[in-house]
């Protein structure tokens, strides 16, 4: 029993550990890249910031750089995807607050555009290398942009459950469209300067079509 006791202790001591200076040391060097990455792909664009450029902002060597990061893609991908993953989380609470399948639908799309309207240089960036033939398909391949297809399927889904909407309500198929009407909003969001009353009302219209024939009764 006192060797079980040791093993368990022993056990409980490894999942306590507390990172070792050269790990936080690590955490520290990769937050200063990401910092200063996403201050030059902002300002820059994603062809114009360098990985020389990157180092020299973040106040260190490329050598350093790479050895936390395979290249720039790396650097890119990693940014998007902390923020895809914000934005899921924006947009999921953003429909828990609607009253219906098309209200949340509505307020999941707002928070989406509003999301990126409020980093529009970033933005920018961003939709510029996800249309790209050469990165485009990997950015939009992420595990985060598959939580939103699957937050938009699971507003549709509770209203088949709740009986707003019919059985044969075609949650794959709708779900795609409303995907790819969100998607192609932002050529006006991020680039067109639409306004978020304006870009709401699109998407309402959008939504109201896409749905017909959708609803119980």
């Amino acid at each position: 029993m006192k060797h079980l006791s040791g093993k368990i202790e022993a056990a409980g001591e490894a999942e306590v550990r507390v990172p070792t200076r050269r790990a936080l040391a690590k955490q520290q060097t990769r937050a200063k890249v990401l910092a200063a990455a996403r201050r030059l792909f902002s300002e820059e664009g994603y062809e114009g910031a360098t990985i020389r450029d990157i180092a020299a902002a973040a106040g260190m060597s490329t050598g350093a750089v790479f050895a936390n990061f395979t290249d720039k893609s790396d650097l890119f991908r990693e940014i998007m995807v902390a923020d895809m993953e914000a934005l899921v989380e924006a947009m999921r609470e953003a429909a828990g607050r609607g009253r219906s399948v098309d209200d949340a639908l509505l307020k999941l799309f707002t928070a989406g555009y509003a999301f990126y309207k409020s980093q529009l240089p970033m933005a920018r960036a961003a939709f510029g290398v996800s249309w790209s033939a050469e990165q485009g398909p990997e950015l939009r391949g992420l595990p985060p942009v598959q939580s939103l297809t699957d937050l938009i399927a699971q507003q549709l889904q509770d209203g088949v459950e709740r009986g707003e909407l019919s059985q044969e309500a075609e949650v794959k198929l709708r779900t795609q469209m409303l995907f790819d009407c969100y998607l192609a909003n932002f050529r006006e969001a991020v680039f067109e300067g639409w306004s978020l009353d304006a870009l709401q009302a699109k998407a309402r219209d959008q939504i109201r079509v896409i749905m017909a024939g959708a609803r119980r009764g």
